[in-house]
């Protein structure tokens, strides 16, 4: 069992996997997009109760992963990150109508369900290309 929280009514241990596929298929995202991006998300999660745990980037991948408290809005965060950080990263960066695939992943971290992570980026990854093709 991980790190228990508390604040004035509860414990407990809120972490999750959220996984994010770029929607263009970017050769590779330099350390300073990278980087950008994990700036917004510590920018925009104190509003939410959520603190970054760990950052990761495969490819066109990002594997992030958080905590939160019980009255985090989660889905409400992940929208606000995903529309902000599309809006500054497109602006700074490139030129493109979408930075983000429309889907996301979203785990409660403990086991981790290794092949849901794969199928999940498998499906976005033949979407993105079947999108490209029309």
């Amino acid at each position: 069992m991980g790190v228990l929280s508390t604040n004035n009514s509860s414990v407990f241990n809120l972490s999750y996997l959220l996984i994010l596929l770029i929607d263009e298929d970017k050769d590779s995202i330099s350390l300073n997009i990278s980087n950008a991006l994990k700036e917004i998300f510590n920018n925009i999660a104190p509003n939410y109760n959520i603190t970054l745990q760990a950052w990761n980037l495969e490819e066109d991948v990002f594997k992030i992963n958080f905590t939160a408290h019980p009255n985090s809005s989660i889905s409400k965060f992940i929208n606000s990150y995903k529309s902000t950080s599309s809006r500054l990263i497109k602006k700074q960066y490139f030129q493109t109508s979408n930075f983000w695939t429309n889907s996301f992943l979203l785990l409660t971290l403990g086991e981790l369900p290794i092949d849901n992570i794969e199928e999940f980026i498998i499906s976005q990854r033949n979407k993105r290309e079947k999108r490209k093709k029309k």
